[in-house]
């Protein structure tokens, strides 16, 4: 991987990983396109733009992380709870559909889902409208949902906000909640894929890591600051025409 290389997968990274259009999804279909093969360098390359879309929650919600809020982060880590024993036991089954078909045909189907879940709560008054009324058992359920997401394509967020719009939660409410759940989640995932690729880190491609690092970090805490003032005005309906298009035309180019 060179320094161009690192720059666009570093800014697709930070765009879409919390937005509900699977930042796997693009990453994959980038890859591809690039003419990147996953290598082990490139691996170690992954856990470093996610280390930095981590960095980028924190400090848009570094007023979260105090004692104050310490019931929030229990029912965060209860969502947490779900993805994290399904994935542990199917690691390796997850990883052996990665591909640009499933990928495409995921992206279609969570656009028809945004769809329809948006025409489902649109007369309904939100239950939640501050992240600290979110109730244990919203939590857990929006866990459940953020389950699918670990079928390529479907996009964490865009389950996890799914999820949460059918228990009660705002749109505003939905995404930060998503937001907050990205830390166990990436946490996990990229401790693991450290553990697995700790080699790979060498003097040789620290530039090209830097690059993806700064730019992944930068984009995805300017993106989570443009999502929130965009869903003040806005549904979630063009996400789903999106993926919808998204998705088709990767059936048309790539099968």
């Amino acid at each position: 991987m060179d320094v161009v290389q690192s720059l666009i997968l570093g800014i697709i990274e930070g765009v879409t990983e919390f937005l509900p259009i699977s930042s796997t999804g693009h990453l994959i279909v980038a890859s591809q396109w690039l003419g990147l093969e996953q290598t082990d360098g490139n691996k170690a390359y992954e856990v470093i733009i996610q280390l930095a879309a981590i960095l980028a929650v924190v400090a848009n919600y570094k007023e979260r992380f105090t004692f104050k809020h310490t019931r929030l982060w229990l029912k965060i880590a209860l969502s947490f709870i779900p993805v994290g024993i399904v994935g542990l036991l199917f690691h390796h089954q997850i990883k052996a559909i990665f591909s640009v078909p499933v990928v495409a045909v995921m992206f279609i189907v969570g656009g028809v889902v945004f769809l329809i879940t948006e025409r489902v709560i649109k007369d309904k008054v939100p239950l939640v409208e501050n992240l600290d009324d979110v109730t244990y058992k919203q939590a857990f359920l929006i866990g459940v949902a953020q389950v699918f997401a670990l079928i390529p394509g479907t996009s964490r967020a865009g389950s996890t906000i799914v999820g949460a719009l059918f228990v009660g939660l705002s749109r505003k409410a939905s995404a930060e909640f998503s937001f907050l759940l990205a830390l166990p989640v990436m946490v996990a995932a990229s401790g693991l894929d450290l553990i697995n690729h700790y080699k790979s880190f060498s003097g040789e491609n620290l530039v090209v890591l830097l690059v993806g690092f700064v730019v992944a970090f930068v984009s995805a805490y300017i993106v989570m600051k443009l999502f929130m003032a965009f869903l003040q005005k806005f549904t979630f309906v063009a996400f789903g025409w999106y993926r919808i298009i998204f998705g088709v035309l990767l059936l048309f180019f790539f099968i």
